[in-house]
């Protein structure tokens, strides 16, 4: 492929975004049963991660911007009608199947890095989310200290239950996810006769 036939896709913010978002996914779930520093240091970096793509996908450069990859779900339904029939338009940016496949991507990242981010600090105390909002009770102060560490303790357990659950469901369907991503790499890049997973490393991609 010559430079005469490709042209620039992917800015070096893009691509420093996807493969670090790729090795901080990838270390974080496989330390995630050591509970360790490795463990929260890479979820506070994919959380930073998602911050940093929320606010390029509006300012960013132009194929970066969810405007330019984020159709309608009628668009996305013709597109994977035309797939079928071997008649889909080339795209120089996401495909309307690929825009949504990065909004469901970044959506659940969010939703498992601030579900860990709940169970931090329940176990532990610490992070953003281990503040303790004050609450209003009908229980008397009498039966409120005799109770109190009973009732903290079960809610506690409840709450971590609860996000832990959260947690580990976000993350399989993460797992689902990646391997629809990867499948649909792959074929786009059969289909439109490009290296898609090369185009995220150099930035360009075939015109055509």
């Amino acid at each position: 492929m010559n430079n005469e036939n490709t042209v620039a896709v992917w800015d070096i913010f893009i691509r420093i975004f996807h493969w670090s978002l790729v090795l901080a996914f990838t270390v974080a779930y496989f330390t995630s049963e050591e509970e360790n520093a490795w463990h929260i240091y890479a979820g506070y970096t994919v959380l930073g991660l998602i911050i940093f793509r929320i606010l390029w996908g509006i300012i960013g450069s132009r194929h970066a911007r969810f405007s330019d990859f984020v159709r309608s779900p009628g668009n996305v339904y013709r597109y994977i009608r035309e797939l079928r029939a071997g008649s889909a338009k080339h795209y120089v940016g996401h495909n309307p199947l690929g825009g949504w496949m990065v909004m469901a991507l970044l959506s659940t990242l969010l939703v498992v890095t601030v579900s860990g981010l709940k169970v931090y600090a329940i176990e532990e105390g610490r992070g953003p989310l281990a503040a303790n909002p004050t609450t209003l009770t009908l229980i008397s102060a009498a039966h409120a200290e005799d109770d109190d560490d009973d009732g903290k303790a079960e809610m506690e357990s409840q709450d971590e239950e609860f996000w832990e659950e959260i947690h580990e469901g976000a993350t399989n369907f993460m797992l689902v996810l990646i391997a629809l991503h990867i499948a649909g790499v792959i074929i786009s890049s059969k289909f439109h006769r490009e290296n898609l997973a090369k185009a995220m490393l150099t930035g360009k991609k075939s015109k055509e």
